[in-house]
């Protein structure tokens, strides 16, 4: 607890943990504002790091930046404090996403501080994963931490996985024969390592993962038909482990609503000792999105397909330093 706010230090240590958030293509579209004599802490989605073909409604941008906020909060938790959250508190001004009030009274949230150590070390994994199941008590953590955002965490059934995967290949396929799309993911992605590149955004080469033989994992492949020298094969799992989260309505505060929920299953299950990686090639076609739903659940928009397991974590991506992100009046 604090009346005064927080020192510019303070504030820097947590935009840090929030721009360790996951981004479509890791473009990280936000920016900060930190209003220090009142305590505020702004959250604005940057827009010229949106990616208007693959994400024309800012829905993945929205998902993002809520990823972002999740992670703020954590942190803030972890520091002692406890911030008021305002989302879209202008209506007038949409690219405002929220308001975090670092001066909030009460207790900090003893749940979401026990996520912070996981922040720096949820990574994407395009590896593959071994083919064991979720236990159920750790589903049921990632529903409630779903659920806990105002959110819900769905792992569907056999055939509607198989469904999912042959939704993910149609929406590769379509990819595959759009050069705009194309040409955007290959704008955001590096087929050389990021040591090499030594870019602060995007996705590098390491991150990539193997090309996938003889099985169907819902891993997103950024190739996207380059050629990569050094890049292998390998079998990833037979029976992957898939969950849907979704929402009940979709407008850009369910969206922000959702990333935060994303980002909470993430962090819940790096905490529980899972790997996971997510995608939303099915979500960005709407013809493709609402197949994807499961037609006996209560979840009425799909946010994003998350495959889930044991195996090798992903290495970090790039992230931009907080003086890009920060401004401070």
């Amino acid at each position: 607890m604090t009346a005064q706010p927080p020192d510019v230090e303070t504030v820097t240590a947590l935009v840090a943990d929030a721009a360790a958030a996951p981004s479509l293509h890791n473009a990280q579209p936000w920016a900060f504002r930190y209003l220090r004599d009142i305590g505020v802490l702004r959250l604005y989605a940057d827009l010229a790091r949106a990616l208007p073909r693959t994400d024309p409604e800012h829905r993945g941008l929205h998902m993002g930046c809520g990823a972002a906020l999740l992670n703020l909060r954590v942190s803030a938790a972890a520091a002692g404090l406890a911030p008021l959250v305002r989302l879209l508190p202008e209506a007038a001004y949409p690219e405002l996403l929220a308001e975090v009030h670092l001066c909030g009274g009460g207790p900090s949230d003893g749940a979401l501080a026990q996520l912070g150590p996981a922040i720096r070390r949820r990574h994407s994994s395009r590896l593959p994963f071994r083919d064991d199941a979720v236990p159920p008590a750790v589903r049921e953590s990632l529903c409630e931490a779903a659920d806990a955002e105002g959110a819900q965490l769905l792992f569907p059934g056999a055939w509607h996985v198989r469904s999912i995967l042959d939704l993910v290949r149609d929406a590769e396929g379509r990819e595959a024969v759009d050069p705009e799309i194309r040409r955007e993911t290959a704008r955001w992605t590096r087929t050389e390592p990021s040591n090499t590149a030594g870019a602060a955004d995007g996705i590098s080469g390491e991150a990539f993962g193997p090309r996938q033989r003889g099985t169907s994992t819902p891993v997103r492949d950024f190739a996207v038909g380059r050629p990569m020298p050094g890049r292998g094969w390998a079998p990833f799992e037979k029976n992957p482990n898939i969950a849907l989260l979704g929402t009940a309505r979709d407008e850009p505060v369910d969206w922000l609503c959702a990333g935060q929920a994303l980002e909470r299953v993430l962090l819940r299950a790096t905490t529980d000792g899972l790997v996971a990686s997510v995608t939303s090639q099915p979500l960005e076609w709407p013809e493709l999105r609402w197949v994807v739903r499961d037609p006996v659940s209560a979840m009425a928009h799909v946010q994003m397909v998350i495959r889930l397991g044991y195996g090798p974590a992903g290495p970090a991506s790039p992230r931009r330093p907080v003086a890009d992100l920060l401004d401070v009046l």
